[in-house]
């Protein structure tokens, strides 16, 4: 899309597009890695759900204890090149439902935790289907701090249009409130077909009177590859269930704390995508450090091949420009509302304004941003702005990219403009 390409080309000062290619290596080289986070893909579910683009099969339990194996084995691989153990941010468990291998989490944080000293806490996709007491004390037991639940309204009307039934919800996440998570998050969708501001309001009151901590908003958004009967909104509906958020946490003092993301005040915050750097264990995960992003397979069987081999089950590999691994860092730093100039400098090793001053003018002289104590924040206005760009860039890359995964275990090269 026009959008996408303006924006690299202006980022990058370069016509030369992101380009990923059929590389790996059983070396990743992350030891000085700052501000680093852990991402494990648990890929099974029940069903599939027709709107959800990510990487996901339906869960057999003999697959599952073959996926465990490497897994564990992917884990030793990475992990055994250390020489002594790594000081992470975190751990965010996702999937697909992790908590079909509720039995087997133990075992795989215990194994993180062989080469990795997790400071900021471990986080869990839930899906509502498994929350009982039992599975609760469980996941608290093998060490998880924080949850976050994908509830994605609590309208039978809204979610009949994912293809989902209201399990009550509600009762569900008290039942998660009386285990004392530091992190309670709420995942819902806005911008529905059908959905009113009413409903999306109450969503919010009934996901925080209930126990949220933090609530994640999204936008429906339809990937090309996903089997969905409804559309998303027009964007100027789109615009005004955003703002009509955003308004009614300004009345009931809840935070902005990302620009879909929202949040008690006095709280703890957790985000699963905003890491200067990660490693990615599991088939689809993805991998981001200083100067490469890698992906491994989609394929569950491939991924389980390469591990056999005893290689790494990586896909693709893009080896970052100065200015492209800038771009990245500016990007998902914008979508925290925060970009701050010395830890640009520590991760790119140019200060920030020497390379955007002109980007950071503008957004100045435009209200995009404000700058206090030397940090730089998104306005609402930016804010909206990043919205829509984010949804563009959904669109025109990470659409394509999986899209081509989903059917090419180890495409040759995937090209994004």
């Amino acid at each position: 899309m026009l959008i996408t390409s303006l924006l690299r080309i202006c980022l990058t000062r370069s016509f030369q597009p992101f380009i990923f290619k059929n590389k790996s290596s059983n070396y990743l080289d992350y030891a000085d890695e700052p501000e680093m986070g852990l991402y494990v893909h648990i890929p099974f579910c029940r069903s599939l759900c027709s709107f959800c683009p990510y990487c996901k099969v339906v869960y057999h339990r003999e697959t599952a204890e073959k996926y465990k194996l490497a897994l564990l084995k992917e884990i030793e691989i990475a992990g055994s090149r250390l020489k002594t153990k790594k000081k992470v941010t975190s751990l965010y468990i996702g999937g697909g439902t992790p908590a079909l291998m509720l039995d087997d989490l133990k075992d795989i944080i215990d194994c993180l935790k062989k080469y990795f000293v997790i400071q900021q806490g471990i986080g869990m996709e839930l899906h509502p289907d498994d929350i009982n007491p039992e599975a609760l004390v469980q996941i608290k037991r093998a060490g998880v701090t924080m949850v976050s639940i994908g509830i994605q309204s609590f309208h039978q009307e809204s979610i009949s249009v994912l293809g989902r039934k209201n399990t009550d919800f509600a009762a569900r996440l008290r039942l998660v409130q009386k285990v004392d998570f530091d992190v309670v998050d709420v995942d819902l969708i806005f911008a529905l077909p059908g959905q009113t501001e009413d409903i999306l309001l109450q969503d919010m009151e009934e996901a925080f009177s209930n126990g949220a901590t933090q609530i994640s908003t999204y936008p429906f958004i339809d990937f090309t590859f996903t089997d969905n009967d409804y559309r998303p909104m027009p964007e100027k509906e789109k615009k005004k269930l955003l703002n009509s958020i955003v308004n009614y946490c300004w009345r009931t003092g809840r935070e902005r704390t990302s620009v879909w993301t929202f949040a008690q005040k006095n709280t703890g915050k957790y985000s699963s995508i905003t890491r200067d750097s990660y490693l990615g264990f599991g088939v689809s995960a993805a991998t981001l450090l200083r100067r490469e992003f890698k992906i491994n397979t989609f394929s569950l069987d491939d991924y389980i091949r390469k591990i056999e081999q005893d290689r790494v089950p990586t896909a693709l590999t893009i080896d970052f420009t100065l200015r492209q691994r800038a771009a990245y860092y500016l990007f998902w730093n914008a979508y925290a509302m925060e970009i701050h100039p010395q830890k640009f400098q520590e991760l790119i090793g140019k200060p920030l304004n020497q390379m955007y001053g002109l980007e950071l003018w503008v957004g100045l002289k435009t209200g995009l941003i404000v700058k206090r104590n030397n940090v730089y924040y998104l306005t609402a206005k930016g804010a909206y702005y990043y919205h829509y760009i984010e949804q563009v860039y959904t669109t025109a890359y990470i659409d394509k990219m999986w899209n081509i995964s989903r059917n090419t275990a180890f495409p040759d090269e995937i090209i994004l403009k």
